[in-house]
Formats: structure tokens, C-alpha cells, sequence
């Protein structure tokens, strides 16, 4: 199994880096780092192995190359659809299995995306599907993270209380704050589509929440 050189390490607040569903180049990490990105998000599968057009090691090395930071973050499925422990577990399963086999080494943030849930979930199956698929990514040595997007069902208190988690990204869309901790990311989302060195891209910033901590990313050597 591949493993990535660079150096796991804790996220300075204030850096700019983005987040994106299509492959990223060494040319483009590269001129996206002169341009002020620091860091990059890219996306895992939720079945193994990593699907066409998802990270993969060769594009993991040309963005650390480029000069950025990296961190995944699994696919969510489409728009109405229902959480459940086993769901999370088998989810969690498939993220931990494509961060190894993409070289992600232990200790990185590994995310998951919470939005687009169907309506009338219960927020005890929600909760039951992110702490097991934290459990199973945690499982391998990984720090996990959340991403609180449109429709997570879950209030600001569900998700610091109750998730098997320490790590919060804010979307751009409106979501409830995390009390007592606060994010470690936060993201910008634009009415048009935000391209920069040929690709879309959402924004995101470094923030050191109230606990003193922050994202566990992967930089380059």
C-alpha cells in the first residue's frame, strides 16, 4: 500500500485553500500555490475502490508537489437519502479502505459530509450513522471531521454533544454553530461558479476553534 511523503500536522489559522470535485494537476496545485491556496480538499468514494475522477495517489502526490496541503473528504449520497448505523459503518468502511489506498498516513483528517438528508429522519439515526462511520475511520488511526451542510437535521448541540467527533467544517450553506468548541474550517460558497486555474472550487479558511484546536492535514515535505 502506497504511502504519501509530507508531514501530518496541525493547521495554522487563516489559510486559505479550497475544496473540489475534479482532479487536480500538478501544473494547476502549483499555480493555484502561487496564487495564495495553501490547501486542498479532495473527495474519497463511498464504495471501494476509488472511483474514475476521485482522488487517487498520483493526483495526491501532484498536489502535495504543487505545493499544498491535503485533506479528503467522502462523497455524500444524492439529495433525500436515509442514515442508518449500518449505513455509516459500511460508509466509514469505504473511506478508511480509499484514505490508505490513496496513501493518506495516520493521524490526517478524513471528513464526512452530513447534508442532504431526507426529510423526517431521526436525529438518533443520524447520529447512530456518523459515529459509526466515525468508529470504522477512526479504526485505522485516522482524526475524523464533520462537514455540517444544508439539511443535517442535527442542532448545533446534537452535533458538539453527541458525534464521535472533534473536528467541525462549516459549509457555506446556513447551519447551526457549534456551541462551546466552534469550526476548524469555514466555506465560502458563491451564487456563480468560483473557477480559478480552470477548475470550480469552494473556498475555505483555517480557523483554531475555542478549544485551541484545529485541522490535521497532510503538508507537503
Amino acid at each position: 500500500m502506497p504511502t504519501l511523503q509530507g508531514t501530518v500536522t496541525t493547521a495554522p489559522a487563516g489559510l486559505h485553500g479550497f475544496d473540489t470535485n475534479t482532479v487536480v494537476s500538478a501544473a494547476t496545485a502549483l499555480d493555484l500555490r502561487q496564487q495564495g491556496f495553501q490547501f486542498c480538499i479532495r473527495y474519497l468514494s463511498r464504495s471501494t475502490p476509488e472511483s474514475k475522477g476521485d482522488l487517487s495517489n498520483g493526483e495526491a502526490k501532484a498536489i502535495l508537489a504543487g505545493g499544498l496541503a491535503l485533506m479528503p473528504v467522502q462523497h455524500v449520497a444524492s439529495a433525500g437519502w436515509s442514515p442508518s448505523k449500518a449505513l455509516g459503518t459500511k460508509y466509514g468502511q469505504a473511506a478508511a479502505a480509499n484514505a490508505q489506498e490513496v496513501g493518506f498516513p495516520a493521524g490526517v483528517n478524513v471528513w464526512l459530509d452530513l447534508e442532504g438528508i431526507k426529510s423526517g429522519a431521526r436525529k438518533d439515526d443520524v447520529i447512530a450513522y456518523c459515529n459509526a462511520w466515525f468508529d470504522e475511520v477512526a479504526s485505522v488511526g485516522y482524526s475524523t471531521g464533520v462537514y455540517v451542510g444544508a439539511k443535517c437535521v442535527l442542532s448545533g448541540d446534537d452535533l458538539f454533544w453527541r458525534l464521535k467527533t472533534k473536528h467541525y467544517w462549516r459549509s457555506g450553506s446556513k447551519v447551526p454553530d457549534i456551541p462551546q468548541r466552534g469550526y476548524q474550517l469555514i466555506q465560502r460558497i458563491t451564487a456563480k461558479p468560483d473557477k480559478v486555474s480552470g477548475i470550480e472550487i469552494d473556498r475555505d479558511l483555517t480557523v483554531t476553534d475555542s478549544f485551541g484546536d484545529s485541522v490535521v492535514w497532510l503538508s507537503p515535505l
